[in-house]
């Protein structure tokens, strides 16, 4: 292979592999379309690898320049981090750490941590983001968070995974609702009320543990709205549109017109659980994952 090829001919393919357009990649970059199409021909003829097929009308990756353009996206975000990391300790910083989570770890599991974390680790950066289980998992295995904070059973090979403590399940009500902790005497009461749940794509390994417990309860349930927002969920039964299901701890923190009914008594539990990559290089994570025992 030349030496001849830099970081401009990278940048240049890869501009040329999300349009598979030359004039639309060339008035991306600001040059012309015949110096980029010089310099892409440059490139494949220095690697010796032809990575586009070009046909009158449109322009299509070769096999070779698919795996190419994935690998240089991976190695290309990957120096974006390594950029970053070193204008923060140039600034007096330690690090950043991104933590993706659902609603639910907001109430306990991330401030309890957050606090111990920035006792000893003080000049690191913290980002969080709000996100839903599917979306954690995939900005995990593509290092877009370091540290996910999900209710999601199946995971992929290479997410580390350390669980907190199980929890149980709360129906929740408009507070004033006729049915309280004292006259409850079961799921089925409910049976002919409208549900606000949250949403398949939340997790459909949690959805799947909420429709069972309606199945242990002998009905199957109206919903009248799905969501992945937990405030919208306790908004809409504030406004009496339905009642839910949420884990228990979802509750705790905020101040509206509701009531919960702890199901303590079925067989249902659900955990949060902290995951993240095995292959993350960021070393800032390692500091974390010690925290966490």
């Amino acid at each position: 292979m030349s030496y001849q090829i830099e970081y401009r001919h990278f940048k240049y393919f890869l501009s040329v592999a999300q349009e598979l357009h030359f004039r639309k990649a060339a008035e991306k970059l600001y040059i012309s379309q015949p110096g980029l199409s010089r310099q892409i021909k440059q490139l494949e003829d220095d690697m010796g690898v032809k990575l586009f097929e070009r046909h009158n009308r449109k322009v299509e990756l070769t096999p070779a320049g698919t795996y190419f353009a994935s690998a240089l996206e991976k190695h290309f975000k990957m120096l974006d981090e390594v950029i970053e990391h070193t204008k923060l300790l140039n600034d007096g910083m330690a690090g950043k750490l991104t933590i993706g989570y659902v609603g639910s770890a907001m109430q306990r599991e991330i401030p309890d941590l957050l606090l111990k974390f920035q006792e000893v680790n003080n000049k690191v950066l913290i980002t969080l983001k709000e996100m839903d289980n599917g979306t954690q998992v995939e900005a995990i295995l593509n290092n877009g968070i370091d540290v996910g904070f999900v209710r999601q059973s199946w995971l992929p090979k290479h997410i580390g995974v350390k669980e907190t403590k199980e929890e149980t399940f709360a129906v929740v009500l408009p507070k004033s609702h006729p049915i309280n902790q004292d006259t409850f005497t079961g799921l089925s009461q409910f049976k002919d009320e409208h549900f606000i749940l949250f949403d398949s794509q939340y997790s459909e390994s949690y959805y799947e543990t909420v429709m069972q417990i309606f199945d242990d309860s002998g009905f199957t349930p109206i919903i009248s709205h799905s969501t992945v927002n937990a405030s919208s969920i306790f908004r809409l039964v504030e406004n009496k549109l339905g009642v839910s299901i949420v884990p228990t701890s979802l509750v705790q923190g905020y101040d509206m017109a509701i009531k919960v009914i702890e199901l303590d008594k079925i067989p249902q539990r659900t955990s949060l659980k902290i995951i993240w990559n095995e292959n993350n290089p960021n070393p800032v994570l390692g500091t974390f994952l010690e925290l966490m025992g």
